[in-house]
């Protein structure tokens, strides 16, 4: 009966992470301010850690560059680059990394967590040192 027990467990477990509810996946993201469709995000998980990488531009051209970023990304490929970095689950959320905005080529702590109301939302929250903070909606791209 034990063994039933925990292998029912192990299923819901994986159905859980695999299914509706978790941050892995495909995200549409979407511009906060012209509420236009701007790129395709995927989030993976990595030696315990959580990455996003731009898998597609939607809204400019595919071969455009960071030539605003800093360090090794600079005027490298958006697409294929990755801006969300090092984050870690925090109960319902994720956090402890970075999230890179391509278009001013700022880097800011970031936090993200599926919403409650909606599995097919991901909320991103970007935070300044400051404190102050912008969070976007992105939505599930179904794969």
């Amino acid at each position: 009966m034990r063994i039933l027990f925990f292998l029912f467990i192990f299923i819901c477990s994986i159905t859980v992470l695999n299914g509706q509810g978790t941050v892995l996946g495909t995200w549409k993201t979407v511009d906060d301010e012209t509420g236009e469709a701007k790129s395709f995000v995927e989030i993976f998980e990595k030696d315990g850690k959580f990455f996003g990488k731009i898998t597609k531009i939607l809204s400019a051209n595919e071969d455009a560059v960071c030539d605003a970023c800093k360090g090794n990304k600079k005027n490298k490929p958006i697409q294929g680059m990755m801006i969300i970095e090092d984050m870690k689950p925090d109960g319902q959320s994720f956090k402890g990394g970075k999230i890179l905005d391509p278009e001013s080529g700022n880097t800011y702590k970031c936090k993200i967590w599926v919403s409650e109301n909606d599995p097919d939302v991901l909320n991103v929250r970007g935070i300044h040192w400051t404190g102050l903070y912008r969070t976007q909606s992105w939505n599930r791209v179904e794969e």
